[in-house]
């Protein structure tokens, strides 16, 4: 029973900082990236983020709280970053090969 014990509060410490991260990500994100990427506002996506982490640190992970903050904290992660770094630009690769260099592709000196 201790070993299920532990493993419930590391998939709790786990989806802490989930959601964490995905707040702090929603907050340094510029307001009319997500006008721009047609995702709702920046302030209603920090209310959702921050209602996830404080549900995810004030109730135990076999409630079902933590479960609608986990859903939408990986909308943030997979619809709603992925657009908005489109439209800014930053993170990730922007469509290019793996071996492009800074001004374009890297040819092997041909």
């Amino acid at each position: 029973m201790q070993g299920f014990a532990n493993f419930m509060w590391l998939l709790s410490l786990a989806l802490i900082v989930f959601s964490g991260f995905a707040l702090i990500d929603a907050a340094v994100r510029r307001e009319d990236a997500y006008r721009a990427a047609d995702k709702k506002t920046k302030p209603f996506w920090l209310i959702i983020l921050g209602l996830a982490f404080v549900v995810n640190l004030l109730f135990p992970i076999l409630s079902f709280l933590p479960i609608i903050g986990l859903v939408a904290t990986i909308v943030y992660m997979v619809d709603v970053r992925p657009a908005i770094q489109q439209i800014t630009g930053g993170g990730g690769r922007r469509g290019g090969s793996s071996s492009d260099g800074p001004y374009g592709p890297y040819n092997g000196g041909r």
